[in-house]
């Protein structure tokens, strides 16, 4: 039996009975990494000792049988831009490579309360900005189904540490797609959930407007039982919501019977991969055969979605970046400096990468004086409609369902050069941040022997039928089923 690639069920049933224990199970998974890594490159710190520790803590709570949770004495991987007290925490940034927070995200203590174990820091492209992994500072992440592909991006050291079994969870985080779309890369379940769902308390921010903290795990089952736990209100987050978490994975195996599934008329066009159309519509067939209704709407502005996520993107990220300016954590580059401004110019045209650089200067080009109404101000604005073309979209139907991109994994290097046909790697996920809705992606087939991803979104706070529905699918298919040959 390969402890690494079971589910988080699966786990926590042998921890309960006592078929495993959490420290074999983490040294089992500590194995693995070590192991298998090197060839996948998606750990950016691995937590030995940490892990070692947390797994022999969770063993004495399942012994006394106090405090256990479905995620008790569970290896877990974190997406490295959210802090970690006393682990380094370095956005895959030359910036932050050896910044050691001196505190925990919400997040952070919310798993450790639950008894998970962290096992490491995933790779990321730098400061979460790329769709592939390999704009990140220290290493590229490639992908466990064919190590010359990307894994997606920018959760893409997450997506490929969950898909390669390095650990029974992952955490990512979802700006524009992050999570969904190497979730559908990689051959794994992740969600974005409503904006203010999870709080954002120690992540460092991109978009902070945009930004959601999610999981990803081997299926949807797993997924909810994850996000139950790191999910809620938070007084150090003022964006969060001030309501119940739902009990997710206890209400999952509901009838989809009679529900109605939307098909976006925009996102169904000329360009999309061949294989990627035909897994697709295999899946609205099955969800027909499941006795769900499809009825097709309209997202109207959808053209304008990735414009209008990306200057804003560009506006927020270069706002939240001046703080990486040397003077108070991070790199510092003072040699020869005149003054504190030196010091800055220095830090930062060491420290960031061509990426960043890039939507740093556009971004404080779409602020600038003069510009900012003709860019910023109207991009707030048209975000209202997208916003708006949701709402109405889902008044009629209970969820949508579409691609989580129009191609499977593309091969390393072959977008770098073109950062436009990059962004458009993003088109069917980056919508439903603007909008806040919740989206979970999901295996949905295989194109030229790569993972399809397939995407369901919901209305605002709304992941419980989100789950049903995805669990349901996941009951009549395997593809979630199906693990890279490593």
């Amino acid at each position: 039996m390969q402890l690494h690639n079971l589910t988080i069920r699966e786990a926590s049933q042998m921890l309960a009975t006592k078929q495993i224990s959490s420290v074999e199970l983490t040294q089992a998974t500590l194995q693995r990494a070590h192991e298998v890594d090197a060839k996948i490159q998606s750990y950016v710190t691995i937590t030995d000792d940490l892990a070692l520790e947390q797994a022999k803590q969770a063993d004495e709570r399942i012994a006394k049988g106090e405090n256990v949770t479905p995620l008790t004495g569970i290896p877990f991987a974190m997406k490295d831009c959210i802090s970690t007290r006393g682990v380094r925490t370095t956005c895959s940034s030359k910036i932050l490579e050896d910044y050691v927070p001196q505190y925990d995200a919400t997040v952070t203590n919310k798993l450790a309360d639950s008894g998970a174990v962290l096992i490491g820091k995933t790779n990321m492209d730098e400061f979460g900005m790329g769709s592939s992994c390999e704009n990140s500072a220290l290493f590229k992440t490639h992908n466990p189904w064919d190590l010359e592909r990307v894994p997606g991006g920018s959760s893409g050291g997450a997506a490929a540490s969950m898909s390669a079994g390095l650990c029974n969870f992952s955490i990512g985080e979802d700006t524009g797609g992050s999570v969904r779309m190497p979730a559908g890369f990689c051959n794994v379940t992740g969600i974005k959930p409503t904006y203010g769902r999870v709080s954002r308390y120690g992540l460092i921010s991109l978009v902070s407007s945009f930004d959601c903290i999610g999981p990803m795990t081997r299926d949807v089952y797993d997924c909810a039982t994850v996000l139950e736990a790191i999910a809620g209100h938070d007084e150090r987050d003022s964006t969060t919501f001030n309501s119940p978490v739902p009990q997710y994975y206890q209400s999952i195996n509901k009838s989809v019977k009679g529900m109605t599934i939307g098909i976006p008329k925009e996102y169904f066009v000329s360009g999309m991969e061949a294989g990627v159309e035909s897994s697709i519509q295999e899946a609205i067939r099955t969800y027909e055969k499941l006795g769900m209704k499809i009825q097709e709407v309209s997202l109207p502005n959808t053209k304008y979605a990735l414009p209008v996520y990306y200057l804003l993107l560009f506006a927020e990220a270069s706002s939240n970046l001046a703080r990486m300016d040397g003077t108070r954590f991070g790199l510092s580059v003072s040699e020869n400096a005149k003054d504190v401004i030196d010091i800055y110019l220095q830090t930062r045209h060491e420290g960031f990468g061509d990426e960043v650089k890039r939507r740093i200067m556009l971004g404080a080009y779409a602020l600038s004086a003069g510009y900012y109404d003709a860019y910023y101000l109207k991009a707030q604005k048209v975000r209202t409609l997208l916003r708006r073309d949701f709402e109405s979209a889902l008044s009629s139907v209970d969820i949508l369902l579409a691609p989580t991109c129009p191609t499977t994994a593309f091969k390393l290097g072959e977008k770098t050069n073109d950062p436009l046909e990059m962004y458009l790697s993003d088109i069917y996920v980056v919508a439903t941040n603007p909008a806040g809705v919740p989206a979970l992606a999901l295996p949905a087939g295989f194109s030229n022997n790569m993972p399809v991803g397939m995407q369901l979104i919901g209305k605002h706070l709304d992941e419980q039928t989100l789950f049903q529905v995805g669990h349901a699918y996941q009951q009549v298919t395997d593809w979630h089923k199906q693990l890279p040959k490593l």
